[in-house]
């Protein structure tokens, strides 16, 4: 296969791009910022948040190295808090979204979309449900922040083509994916990285919602999902399709500090602090779908999945332990 991955630079669009070679598919990427982790696959600098006018092969005089099978569009400005401070990122979200409908569009190629769990909102607080049993039952009207909105407005955007143009599409709804590749705090704050670096550092963390519990999906995973997803859209055994893919298990921040301790040998300083504008203070999925669809079978507990990323941290000499 022939895959384009927007996003490449980033903690899953890097560790996709590697298994694409590994598997040997030919795969070129597509990211505003270069990529820090390797050099193992091609890919160009471009920021696809602009506005372009030709799509034909490519975006206005860039032209791709090949057409793709299928495209896998990762780039997001991703921090929830970050784009509460700044919605514009938001609009970023939507107008790159399009860019890539259009070149799919204008050259009938599939599109692999990633969604989020943000898009279901804070619905336990109105939904008792242990779990999200059913990935047509989001309620927009709970959306929670910018960040939450881009994703929904990316879906439809997504549904729009498929019903005008017979696009074929996935969606997949990630959880607080986190591994390899994920530890370049300069660009971006997110918890687990934050959390090994601080508690590493015998330096003060701020928990933020001492009760919230989130679905934590370790990459490998996350990427196996992907992989077995891009095979049955370009094959056409599975299309259309809207999935969550995560672990399928709830953990506090507070369980993820314990597992950093005890990996770490050291103990943490912890303060708790409220969980902060636009963010999901509870979220299960229920992957049941991913299982049924694409074989989903993700091995990685966050227990497990800790203990490989801080063994990763150490075997790049990222830890003074």
């Amino acid at each position: 296969m022939k895959i384009l991955v927007t996003g490449s630079s980033g903690e899953i669009g890097t560790n996709l791009c590697l298994k694409l070679k590994k598997e040997g598919h030919e795969v070129f990427g597509i990211d505003k910022r270069k990529n820090s982790w390797t050099k193992d696959f091609e890919y160009f600098l471009l920021d696809l948040s602009q506005r372009f006018s030709e799509f034909k092969n490519g975006f206005n005089q860039i032209e791709f190295p090949f057409k793709p099978n299928a495209v896998v569009h990762l780039a997001a400005n991703a921090k929830v808090h970050e784009l509460v401070k700044n919605p514009l990122k938001a609009m970023d979200n939507i107008q790159l979204t399009f860019n890539v409908l259009e070149y799919c569009r204008q050259n009938n190629v599939p599109i692999i979309f990633s969604s989020s769990r943000e898009v279901y909102g804070d619905i336990h607080r109105f939904n008792t449900n242990e779990q999200i049993t059913d990935e047509k039952k989001a309620d927009f009207k709970f959306t929670e922040s910018p960040y939450s909105a881009s994703k929904i407005a990316g879906e439809a955007l997504i549904y729009s083509y498929a019903k005008c143009y017979n696009l074929p599409y996935l969606i997949f709804r990630f959880s607080n994916v986190y591994g390899r590749f994920d530890n370049d705090l300069e660009r971006m704050e997110r918890v687990i990285p934050l959390f090994i670096k601080k508690i590493n550092k015998k330096e003060p963390i701020i928990v933020y919602g001492k009760n919230k519990i989130l679905d934590f999906t370790y990459v490998d995973d996350c990427v196996k999902g992907i992989y077995s997803g891009i095979e049955k859209l370009v094959s056409g055994e599975v299309k259309n399709e809207t999935i969550n893919l995560a672990y399928g298990e709830g953990q506090s921040l507070l369980n993820l500090v314990e597992y950093i301790e005890d990996n770490l040998g050291k103990k943490a300083k912890v303060s708790i602090g409220k969980t902060q504008v636009g963010e999901v203070s509870y979220y299960v999925a229920d992957i049941s779908k991913a299982k049924k669809l694409l074989g989903y079978n993700p091995k990685n507990s966050l227990s497990e999945g800790i203990k490989k990323t801080i063994e990763w941290w150490k075997e790049r000499g990222d830890l003074s332990l």
